[in-house]
């Protein structure tokens, strides 16, 4: 679990580089060229930048094993930090939609979109698209809520920037009303993605089951001696996958066997299912 923490800091350390370097190009391309979009697109890669810094330090608080006050251990502190992403992603769809606000009631605004302000925002296309891909990739094997959630936050940068790229061109060649129009889309698109966050994040909080009663059962009435399974309870949080459960066994087996039975129910759902702590009660029938 430790070499899981670590290796999920890591690839948040990678992307953070990669963001501050967006985060600069975009607000020089911004400030260069007048445009709104691009300058929302801006804030919104620095909370990109952000976020990697909160995942960070969530981290290394969901990596503290369990203590008297959290038995069940950290994890869920990764999955809180999440949702700070969402909360940050909502700050930027506010000041997305405020400016562009404004803007449409000027009537526009003019933009200047060189050649070389194009293409340097191309750059910044590019590498979103790389990281989105490689930060998804390590969340889905590392089974990290804060990558994923990460991940989709970016994903939502390589919509934007394709959007605000269509939009300098556009502007530049007179239409300045589709600047503060793609930049009130790009807000719309950041709430979707916020909300896919939350519902993916919200069950893992209020301990949605992890996996089937019927899958656990079948389970452990595979192994010899139990005769039944039931009162069957599950949650998870990433890797950590909790479940209990009472068998049922020959009321004429001695406390010995019983309790083999059980142990080996307990390796039989921890290998086979992934679970990470199995409590089996054992009942005579």
């Amino acid at each position: 679990m430790h070499d899981r923490h670590a290796s999920v800091r890591r690839v948040l350390i990678g992307v953070l580089i990669a963001n501050v370097a967006v985060v600069s190009l975009k607000f020089t391309i911004g400030v260069g060229t007048g445009s709104l979009a691009v300058l929302g697109d801006g804030v919104h890669a620095s909370v990109d930048a952000l976020n990697n810094i909160i995942g960070l330090a969530v981290m290394r608080v969901a990596a503290v094993g369990p203590d008297a006050d959290h038995p069940y251990g950290h994890g869920k502190f990764e999955t809180l930090g999440a949702l700070v992403i969402v909360g940050f992603l909502s700050v930027s769809c506010f000041e997305l939609v405020t400016g562009a606000i404004r803007a449409l009631l000027a009537g526009g605004r003019a933009i200047s979109a060189p050649p070389l302000a194009l293409a340097a925002l191309g750059g910044t296309l590019i590498i979103n698209v790389v990281v989105a891909t490689y930060e998804s990739a390590r969340g889905h094997a590392l089974r990290s809520e804060i990558l994923l959630a990460d991940a989709a936050h970016t994903r939502a940068d390589v919509v934007i920037t394709a959007a605000v790229l269509a939009g300098l061109v556009a502007a530049g060649a007179g239409y300045s009303i589709v600047d503060p129009l793609l930049a009130m889309g790009v807000a719309g698109f950041v709430l979707y993605i916020a909300w896919r966050i939350v519902r993916r994040s919200v069950p893992v909080l209020v301990d949605e089951r992890a996996l089937p009663a019927a899958q656990i059962r079948y389970a452990a009435e595979e192994v010899a001696g139990v005769q039944r399974a039931y009162s069957i309870k599950s949650r998870g949080s990433g890797l950590v996958r909790f479940a209990e459960l009472t068998i049922a066994v020959d009321g004429q087996a001695d406390v010995r066997t019983a309790h083999a039975i059980a142990d080996e129910v307990e390796m039989r759902l921890t290998e086979a299912l992934g679970l990470s702590e199995v409590v089996v009660h054992v009942e005579p029938l």
